[in-house]
């Protein structure tokens, strides 16, 4: 339920806050710098690690759905204009995040999150 509740946080705060996939190379070696020491978590170690520390599940997932969205070049914009678009995108996220996990609860959470933002935005 935490992981959920995480997520949803995440969606909020991370998938809509890279506008633009037009980010300097300095940018992009930083968000693999950022992204690179989280990238063993499995949904249940996320969980596990976390004890209860929402905000620690949200800085992780934010960062790999930052390093997703630059690898995929996505511009937010393109999928999502309205407030009403991006809630629904949002919601989709958090769907497929939490189905993804739900699926196979030691699928490494990097894996998990980039299939959310491929799914989400039919990809």
């Amino acid at each position: 339920m935490m992981l959920k509740n995480s997520i949803k946080s995440t969606a909020c705060a991370a998938l809509f806050v890279l506008p633009t996939f037009a980010v300097a190379d300095d940018s992009a070696e930083q968000l693999v710098q950022d992204a690179l020491p989280v990238m063993h978590y499995t949904c249940a170690s996320i969980a596990e690690e976390a004890d209860g520390d929402e905000e620690f599940v949200v800085a992780v997932v934010g960062k790999m759905t930052a390093l997703s969205l630059y690898n995929r070049q996505i511009n937010i914009e393109d999928h999502a204009a309205t407030d009403e678009e991006k809630t629904q995108l949002r919601e989709a996220f958090i769907a497929a995040l939490s189905e993804g996990c739900a699926a196979d609860k030691n699928a490494l959470l990097g894996g998990v999150v980039d299939n959310a933002v491929k799914s989400t935005l039919g990809l």
